[in-house]
C-alpha cells in the first residue's frame, strides 16, 4: 500500500432500500463513485443486503448507569465502521417525512449511549454527514418546504449535531417518482400520469444532476476545510 493510499479518507455510504434496482440504490452508487473520484475510500453499507436487524434488543438497549456497556458483536462491528469513516452519506427514500425503519433502527442500535453520545468529548466529533433523501413530491409542491425543515430538525439537529458531528447537510431530492405527486389544499394526494420516453430520461438526468451537485458540494467543502 502506498503512503497516499494509507492516508485516504474514508466515506461510509449507507443505503436504506430493499431493492438493489431502486432509484435510491442507483443514487447511492453514483454518490459513492463521485466520492471515490474525489479521493475517498468507499465503505458501502447496504443495510438490507447485509441483513441488518433494526429492532432494538436487550443486548443493545442503553444502560444509563454504564456508558461502557459492551453491546452486541454486530453493533460493535458497525460502530467500528463509523469510527473508521471521515464522512457518512446516508441515502434513503423519505417515508412520512422521515427515514425508513431500517435506517432509524441502525441509528437506534448503533449510534448508542456511550458511543455516539453521552461523553463530554464526543467520539464522533469532527465527522461530517450528508443525508440524501429521495421524495416522491414534486419540487413545486408546498409540502416540500415543511419536509425539508422537518428532516433538518430531526437529522441534523436531533441526531448529527447531538452526536458531535462538525457538519450535517440534508439534500432533499424531489421528483423521485415517475408519476408526479402533489398534495392539494384538503390534504389529498394527487398522482399524475407517468412520464415516459424522452421526458422520463430528462427527468432522471436532472435528478442525477441534482444529486451529484449535493455530493460534489459536500466533497468540495471537505477539501476546503483540509
Amino acid at each position: 500500500m502506498t503512503q497516499q493510499a494509507s492516508h485516504a479518507r474514508t466515506a461510509l455510504v449507507v443505503v436504506a432500500h430493499h431493492r438493489p434496482d431502486s432509484l435510491t440504490a442507483h443514487t447511492a452508487r453514483r454518490a459513492a463513485a463521485r466520492l471515490e473520484a474525489a479521493g475517498y475510500r468507499i465503505d458501502l453499507l447496504d443495510l438490507h443486503a447485509e441483513d441488518f436487524d433494526p429492532r432494538m434488543n436487550t443486548s443493545d438497549q442503553p444502560d444509563w448507569g454504564n456508558r461502557e456497556k459492551a453491546y452486541s458483536a454486530e453493533v460493535h462491528a458497525h460502530m467500528q465502521r463509523i469510527l473508521d469513516a471521515d464522512v457518512i452519506v446516508a441515502v434513503f427514500p423519505v417515508y412520512w417525512q422521515s427515514v425508513p425503519a431500517i435506517l432509524k433502527g441502525w441509528i437506534d442500535r448503533v449510534w448508542n449511549y456511550g458511543f455516539a453520545y453521552g461523553r463530554s468529548k464526543p467520539r464522533l466529533a469532527g465527522k461530517r454527514m450528508l443525508w440524501l433523501g429521495l421524495a416522491g413530491a414534486s419540487a413545486d409542491d408546498p409540502i416540500v418546504e415543511g419536509m425539508q425543515a422537518v428532516l433538518e430538525t430531526t437529522l441534523s439537529e436531533g441526531i448529527a449535531y447531538y452526536c458531535g458531528f462538525a457538519q450535517s447537510t440534508v439534500g432533499l431530492l424531489t421528483d423521485a417518482e415517475e408519476r408526479p405527486q402533489h398534495i392539494d389544499a384538503e390534504g389529498n394526494i394527487l398522482i399524475g400520469e407517468a412520464v415516459a420516453g424522452a421526458e422520463r430520461e430528462a427527468q432522471y438526468a436532472d435528478f442525477d444532476r441534482r444529486a451529484g451537485e449535493f455530493v460534489e458540494k459536500f466533497a468540495a467543502a471537505e477539501t476546503v476545510a483540509a
